[in-house]
Parts: structure tokens; sequence; C-alpha cells
């Protein structure tokens, strides 16, 4: 079943002379101890909506990170790989014990569940798995969007537009995958600690050319740390934005309990408004699918259909990306939102974690 079919030139790209060949792209080592990748790919049909990948090695001490229930022996010999699309799975997210289930050699290998495989421009993302099986291609393209690191270099983020191709197969179904995506690495110190406690990541694709990526990290003191969007496109068109870009959510889903324990309420209706000379320049309404699942950091990701503006167009699309963590006290989290819906569509699912062997 093929599920998209842009057409995709390799060619359409920047220069060779990119930033691309200067990235970092490494395993842990030296004072990086902490290494981030994912894969997203928004904008799929029904019933997938998305695919992610998502690994973590190391476990930080920021709070939206932090999840003390895949804790192997130590914060620094734990790794997790998170996995998922829109249905519910179980064993979505597993931990690996770093020291006695990872090999990094050659590539990122999770015992003979998950793997990352390539350098630039090209990889492969495989997990074996009876519920959720994943085999995709991955090339990068040179258009990048950087965030901006912390002093002394001590932590570094980037996400680069890719496109992909490969096979998801979900139980018993496969379904033939082919679009853009967006491939992120981030690697840290680490650092005793962050006060980063409220982080959200959308990625959605506004047509077979254009990548939209709306991120806004926040402080336990409710303070912006920073809100940007990013456009990129095929053909190499790059622009951000880091001033007024307002986030806003207006309607909640009741209060859920973490699988980590802690406290969180998770948007149900929300948009973005992003301003230039006075005047809107991009919006995005959305509304969540209620497909919210547990296992990046200390948080969720979902799905959400949505109507968005730019360039004097209105785009309209069913299956956006969302990530959604929030950490910050209650009073934070409940005091500029509407009075919350009934929880009718949502099922939060707990994850299956992956033992140690003995």
């Amino acid at each position: 079943m093929q599920m998209l079919m842009t057409p995709f030139n390799p060619s359409m790209q920047l220069s060779p002379q990119s930033q691309q060949k200067t990235l970092a792209y490494h395993p842990p080592k030296g004072r990086f101890k902490l290494i981030y990748q994912g894969l997203i790919l928004p904008n799929l049909p029904s019933p997938l909506h998305y695919i992610n990948f998502i690994s973590l090695i190391g476990q930080a001490r920021v709070p939206i990170l932090y999840n003390k229930n895949i804790l192997k022996r130590k914060a620094l010999d734990t790794a997790s790989v998170f996995v998922s699309s829109s249905p519910h799975q179980a064993s979505q997210l597993n931990s690996y014990s770093i020291q006695q289930q990872c090999h990094f050699d050659r590539g990122f290998k999770f015992d003979e569940i998950d793997e990352i495989q390539g350098n630039f421009p090209n990889f492969i993302f495989q997990r074996k798995d009876a519920n959720l099986s994943i085999d995709m291609r991955v090339h990068t393209l040179n258009v990048l969007s950087h965030y901006t690191p912390l002093k002394w270099g001590v932590f570094e983020h980037w996400s680069l537009l890719c496109w992909c191709e490969g096979r998801i197969t979900l139980q018993n179904q496969c379904y033939e995958i082919q679009g853009m995506g967006s491939f992120e690495y981030a690697r840290s110190a680490h650092l005793p600690y962050m006060p980063v406690c409220f982080f959200t990541h959308q990625v959605l694709n506004l047509d077979e050319q254009t990548q939209i990526l709306l991120t806004q990290a926040r402080n336990q003191w409710d303070q912006i740390v920073y809100s940007r969007l990013d456009i990129r496109s095929l053909n190499g068109h790059v622009e951000n934005h880091k001033e007024q870009v307002e986030f806003q959510i207006q309607r909640l889903y009741p209060k859920v309990i973490t699988p980590n324990s802690k406290e969180m309420y998770l948007p149900r209706e929300f948009f973005w408004q992003i301003y230039r000379d006075g005047k809107v320049y991009f919006e995005v309404k959305a509304q969540s699918r209620g497909d919210y699942k547990f296992g990046v950091g200390s948080g969720f990701v979902g799905s959400f259909s949505y109507v968005a503006y730019w360039n004097q167009q209105i785009f309209y699309g069913e299956s956006g990306y969302i990530e959604y963590i929030d950490t910050r006290p209650l009073l934070w989290q409940e005091r500029h939102e509407t009075p919350l819906l009934e929880l009718k569509e949502i099922e939060i699912q707990p994850c299956m974690l992956k033992k140690d062997e003995k």
C-alpha cells in the first residue's frame, strides 16, 4: 500500500559547501555524555498519521527529559528508544543498559531490536518488533535548523530536512512510506541541572515541498527560554523566526498522572501566531486527535489536525506531529487556560520496558 508518492530528486539540495559537513555526529564521547537522535515523519495518512523514532543515550538532569522509571544501574548507563505511531501499541518505549545491551562502534545498536546506521547524507532506522516495526532509509538534505548552543559549547541541537523511504509494519499490515521528514541530533555534557520544565516541538508538512517546525521551551518560572518558527523546503529555502512567536492553548484535557508520577495537562486545542511588522505572518490552529502516548523524555507525543495560514494561502492538514512535556508547577500549567474538557477520546498507554538481561 503506497502511502505517499511525491517525486523526489536527490539533486534538489544546496551546494556541497554546506554546513552539513561540519555538523557533529557521534556516540557519547569526551565531555558529551548525552546523545539524542530523532526521526519524525508527520502528515501520514490514517491509521499511521505520523511515525517517530527517538533515542536518548544517557539520562539528563533536566525535568523535561528525566524518567526515573527507565533507569538501569545509573543515569549514564541508560539508553531508551521510543518508536510510535498514532495507534497505541505495546513496547513503544524500550530501555537498555548501555554497557550490557548497546553497541556504538558501527552505528547505534540497541540490543537486537533498535538500530541506526549510516552517516551523512544516508541513514537507516530500523526497529524489529512484533507490534510495530520500521525499516526506513533516510537521505538528509543540506537544509538546516540550528538551535543556539548554551555558553561554553556544552549543548548543541540541530535538525535537517530529510527525505524518507521505507516500510512500516503495524499489526501485520505493511505500509510503504515516502515523504519529507525531520532528522534531529543533539549532544550535551552531563550538566548538574537545567531548569527546562516545559517543551513542545511540532512538525507539519504544509505541502509536498514545505516543512514547518514550531518549538517553545520554558523554565520552572514559566519564562520563555526560546520560541521559534522554522520554515524550510526541498528547494533549499530556509527561514527562522525567533521574535513574536506566540503559542497558546485554548482547551486542555483533564490532568493525567504520567507513568513517572508527574501531574500534567495535555492540550486539546491550541494555536501559534507569528507576527512580522505588526501583522500575522504565520498562523496555525490545531486540534489534537487524542492519541497522546508517553515515551519522549518525561512527556508525550501525538498528532493533530490543523488549519495554517502563510504567504496569503490557507493549508489544511490532518496529521501534524506534536511532542509535549510540561513539568512546571500546576499553577503555571493552569494559569492561562480556559476550563477543561471532559476526557472522551484520550487514552494514556502504559509503556512496557525491556528489562536487563540476567
